[in-house]
């Protein structure tokens, strides 16, 4: 449970360095660089030690898809609360597609 909650916090902070200057176009561009890098350090924070606490009990492609599924949630919430975009239909069933990799890479075969 650990690895997922510093997971979370870990994308939580780069979903804002990746996307989070788009609602300020007007800022200067270096700007919005040097908060995104700002902001990223602190995902690291998180990131380093939930892959390495992780590691062991998951492997790494199971890490980087727990990764990629927290990713699809924390950017589906962000973008309609932060962003005020639309989610659309089409776009639901696209992560849905992805996150259901999760059992083929979880899977015992």
């Amino acid at each position: 449970m650990q690895t997922i909650v510093l997971l979370t916090i870990s994308n939580i902070f780069m979903t804002f360095a990746w996307y989070g200057h788009l609602k300020y176009k007007d800022s200067p561009i270096w700007l919005a660089i040097l908060v995104s890098w700002g902001i990223a350090f602190v995902e690291y924070c998180f990131q380093v030690p939930a892959n390495r606490f992780g590691h062991g009990q998951f492997n790494a492609a199971q890490l980087k898809t727990m990764q990629e599924v927290i990713t699809l949630i924390t950017f589906c919430v962000f973008s309609v609360t932060y962003l005020k975009e639309e989610l659309k239909w089409n776009y639901i069933v696209g992560f849905v597609l992805m996150i259901a990799a999760v059992f083929f890479v979880f899977k015992k075969w």
